[in-house]
Order: structure tokens, then C-alpha cells, then sequence
């Protein structure tokens, strides 16, 4: 457990990257903002229990193995939660600039006002966001570019890559929740493919070609 504070202090970043994402998505919905076709949601059929359970089943495909990757190697696990702050901002970021409208339904929140943008802060803020019935749903409706749901599963299937214990795992749970999106009519086809380039391409940053050049330059006895 020595790796305990390290972790501790990793996810404390974490939380504090995901409430800076969070008020940069609820700021957008203030803002209006239209609906795009997209060609494959035409084709899928929507599941109303799929998008009631969504948040549900994110949870439990991405908790336990997290969970379990930190007992794993919790260097490694350091490293991983640090990165997803990073994506978080990153997301939250893309949120803003990108401005698409609800996949599904009325752009309801157009015109939001600062005390119910505050109050619907407050409470995504809570473990209560994860309810079937939560702010989650009822708030966030335009924090679409790009996909959380599948940002954060592959970031944690590409970090425990090395393990195959927990990559087969991780690797079914990232496809089933991908698929939910869908089902849900959660996000843009968009939305996900683009998770997929951005989350890659920071972790090839942190962990890739990049990162271990730069600790074998550090590392070296002339520096150079």
C-alpha cells in the first residue's frame, strides 16, 4: 500500500479535472445549439432501459477493474488517473468549442441561468450523478464532443493492456459500454470516434514513443 498516497492525491486531481469539465459542459448547454444527423444512430433502434441504466453500467464496467489495476501496479494506476484528468479537460474544452445540440429531444437548457447552472453543479458533483435518474440525465444533454463513456473505458483498457487478467475483462466492458452509447442514443457517432482518436493520442504522449524517449534521455549520462 505504499503507492496510497500517490493514489490518493491522483484521484483528487481526477476529481478536481472532472468539476472543471463538468461547469465547461454545463456552461454549454446555456448556450443553443442544433441537432446534426448522423447516419448510423438513423439505423439503430433506441432502448429506453439502455438509456436509463447507461450511467449504471458504466460503473460497473469501469470500477472494479480500476479497482483491481491499482493493486495491480499502482504506479501504473497513478499514471492512468492522471491521464484521465487530462482527458477530462480535454473533453471539457472540446465541449466548448464544438456546440452540438441534443442527439435526441428539444435543446431544453438554451438560456440556462448561473443559479440553475450552480444548483445542477452541486449535484453533479455528488455520487447521486450515477442514478438512473440522475442531473446526469436531466443536465447534461450537449456534452457530446467526444464520448466520455468511451474515453475513459479505453484509457483504462489501454493502460491495463499489459495484464491480460484484467485486459480481457476490460476489454468485453469497453465494447458493451461503446455499444450502449448507441443504443442509448447517448452521443454522435462522432462523439465516439472521436474519444477514441483524442484518448489515444494523449496516451501515446504520456506513455508511448514520446514519453519513454524522454526517459531515456533523461536517463542517459550526458543528458543528450
Amino acid at each position: 500500500m505504499r503507492h496510497l498516497p500517490a493514489a490518493l492525491a491522483s484521484l483528487v486531481f481526477r476529481y478536481a479535472c472532472y468539476g472543471v469539465m463538468v461547469w465547461l459542459a454545463l456552461w454549454a448547454e446555456a448556450r443553443p445549439a442544433p441537432t446534426v444527423p448522423d447516419l448510423v444512430l438513423e439505423r439503430v433502434p433506441y432502448l429506453p432501459w439502455v438509456d436509463r441504466w447507461n450511467y449504471i453500467l458504466w460503473i460497473v464496467a469501469y470500477v472494479p477493474i480500476a479497482i483491481a489495476f491499482f493493486f495491480t501496479d499502482g504506479p501504473r494506476f497513478v499514471r492512468y488517473m492522471v491521464s484521465s484528468g487530462l482527458v477530462a479537460l480535454v473533453r471539457g474544452v472540446c465541449i466548448v468549442a464544438t456546440g452540438l445540440g441534443p442527439v435526441t429531444g428539444a435543446d431544453t437548457h438554451a438560456g440556462m441561468d448561473f443559479d440553475t447552472r450552480l444548483g445542477a453543479f452541486t449535484g453533479l458533483m455528488t455520487p447521486a450523478f450515477f442514478a438512473p435518474d440522475s442531473g446526469a440525465r436531466i443536465y447534461l444533454t450537449k456534452d457530446l464532443f467526444f464520448s466520455g463513456h468511451t474515453a475513459t473505458t479505453f484509457l483504462l483498457l489501454l493502460y491495463v493492456w499489459p495484464y491480460p487478467k484484467l485486459r480481457w475483462p476490460m476489454l468485453a466492458s469497453h465494447v458493451l459500454v461503446v455499444l450502449s452509447l448507441f443504443f442509448a442514443h447517448l452521443h454522435y457517432t462522432i462523439d465516439v470516434i472521436g474519444a477514441y482518436a483524442i484518448t489515444f493520442s494523449l496516451f501515446v504522449l504520456r506513455e508511448g514513443w514520446a514519453a519513454s524517449r524522454l526517459r531515456s534521455i533523461n536517463s542517459s549520462p550526458s543528458g543528450t
